[in-house]
Parts: C-alpha cells; structure tokens; sequence
C-alpha cells in the first residue's frame, strides 16, 4: 500500500484553480506536520498559511519553479494553486536554520501525503525570494521562510518510470504527461 502512495504522490505543477483550499483544511495538514518526529522533540518550526486571493497573487511571483523544464510557464496562468503552506523557523528561539533541515524534510512530506490523502496534491519549492517573502507575509525579521509547499487539486497527468543510463532529469511528453525518472532499487543500496 505505502509503494502505491509514495508512487501516485507526484509533484504537481497545474492545478485546478475552482477548487478553492479552506483554513480549515490547511490547519488539518499542518496537524499532521505537528505530529511528525522532530529532531530532539525541540520541534523549531512554524507554518504561514496562504490561501486569500490576495496573498495567492502575492506569493505564487517570488516563487520559482520547475528548473528542469525552462521553457514552459509552469504553473500555467489560470492554472495555479490554490493555497500554501510556508514552513519557517524562529531563529531568535531556535538558532540557525541549518540544524534542522531534516525537520523541514521531514514536515513538508507529512503536508505532501496528508494532501494527497485528501484528494490534493503539492509541490515542494525551495527556490523562492525569501526576504520579500517575508514582507508580504507580515513575518518578523526573526522568522525565516525555509520552504514553500504549494497545494491544490491536481490538473495534470505525472507518472513515474525507472531512469535510463542514469537520466533522472524529469521531462514532458508531447500529450503533456509529467515524467519521473527514479533510479532502480539495483543502485540505491550498497
């Protein structure tokens, strides 16, 4: 069961944009992350919730996505998610960022298969203007954005297949299918 979940939970780049993401549903994702393990239970990270139109508008430009793929608008216009989760950390309280990237890992994939779950998808975007961030959302100089997860309801086709000569760079096919290429199990253990 759990190889046929983390295999359809592919990142989405397209969304579905009438299907509108409440508070409510993304408290109930950040739920999951509280849950999650934490590095020594210190539990340093905290959530910006983005899902009003204007903050949508605000934050979906100092993002950047799909680097694999230069030539294509992705999220295609109209075609964009309808919510985010900003995972931050209080460096005031907790110090430097770096000693708890595993956290955010850890965190983000929680929010991805609680999305998916419920019928969503999500993208991971760790490219993104962090400072400007930071203004539009109203966040203190302390609280640093550490990664943006957008949410929404799927609008595209992604599948997976096993990398070739050690390509894993993802692509799309001409009807639009997103392609992930994973490395075979015969490379991953030694």
């Amino acid at each position: 069961m759990m190889k046929e979940i983390f295999t359809a939970n592919r990142t989405c780049r397209t969304f579905d944009e009438s299907r509108k993401i409440s508070r409510e549903e993304l408290c109930e994702l950040v739920e999951c992350a509280r849950l999650a393990p934490a590095s020594a239970n210190i539990q340093p990270l905290s959530y910006r919730l983005v899902y009003t139109q204007d903050e949508l508008d605000a934050v979906q430009p100092l993002t950047k996505w799909a680097a694999s793929l230069p030539n294509l608008e992705l999220p295609p216009k109209e075609h964009r998610p309808t919510a985010f989760i900003v995972i931050c950390q209080d460096t005031a309280k907790f110090g430097s960022p770096d000693r708890f990237q595993r956290d955010v890992g850890i965190c983000a994939l929680a929010i991805s298969l609680a999305a998916f779950d419920k019928g969503l998808a999500s993208c991971m975007i760790g490219s993104f203007k962090g400072d400007e961030l930071r203004c539009v959302l109203g966040l203190a100089d302390n609280v640093v954005p550490q990664l943006v997860i957008a949410v929404g309801a799927p609008d595209e086709v992604r599948r997976v297949e096993d990398a070739k000569d050690g390509v894993v760079k993802y692509y799309r096919t001409e009807d639009n299918v997103h392609v992930v290429p994973k490395r075979p199990l015969s490379e991953l253990i030694i």
